[in-house]
């Protein structure tokens, strides 16, 4: 098991309860203006299930993914949906969502397979859908904290997606972290499926 299975197999609990409280409203809002009425919606690698839920209260269809089997049981109580234990490189469909939401779920990609992988997420986005994600901002990719971290600035991020076909951006930002006693910079984007 990597450590970052292991992180999570251990914490889940606490992590779910320092996350799912986080008031991420404004982050919402910028990806939702993107989305179309009834939008089916993929949260991929969703922790504690607090996007999933929101997004259902607000009327979107979800399917949400995480690789800890501990966080899918807390969030699957949480949601009153499944949340299917899967790895993200496993997703095998084709144009079935409308929309994939990535908050702080990558970050545990090494730049080398990222790629890759967008290139598999492309596939299960309908023409134009769109993909938010976020990251921790920085240039640091490593083990920290317990986790295997690849931290991103709009220039390191920029250099990925030229490896990646399919995708043009909608919006690229920067915010604070909004838990409590967390002093932490995020680079956000979302991108919209073109091929």
């Amino acid at each position: 098991m990597d450590v970052t299975k292991q992180y999570y197999k251990e914490k889940s609990q606490d992590f779910f309860d320092s996350t799912v409280a986080a008031d991420v409203t404004q982050l919402y809002e910028r990806f939702l203006l993107h989305l179309p009425t009834n939008a089916y919606i993929l949260d991929l690698g969703c922790g504690s299930g607090r996007d999933t839920k929101a997004f259902i209260e607000r009327g979107y269809r979800v399917d949400a993914i995480d690789g800890s089997e501990e966080l899918c049981r807390l969030a699957s109580e949480y949601t009153g949906i499944k949340v299917i234990c899967q790895d993200f490189s496993s997703i095998d469909c084709d144009e079935k969502y409308d929309a994939i939401w990535a908050c702080a779920s990558l970050l545990h990609i090494s730049s080398g397979e990222l790629p890759g992988l967008f290139e598999k997420l492309r596939r299960v986005l309908k023409p134009q859908g769109i993909f938010y994600m976020s990251f921790k901002y920085g240039d640091f990719e490593g083990e920290r904290d317990g986790r295997f971290f690849n931290d991103m600035t709009a220039e390191k991020f920029n250099m990925i997606m030229k490896n990646v076909s399919g995708f043009e951006c909608v919006d690229e930002w920067e915010s604070d972290d909004v838990r409590r006693g967390k002093e932490v910079h995020w680079f956000n984007a979302i991108y919209r499926k073109t091929l």
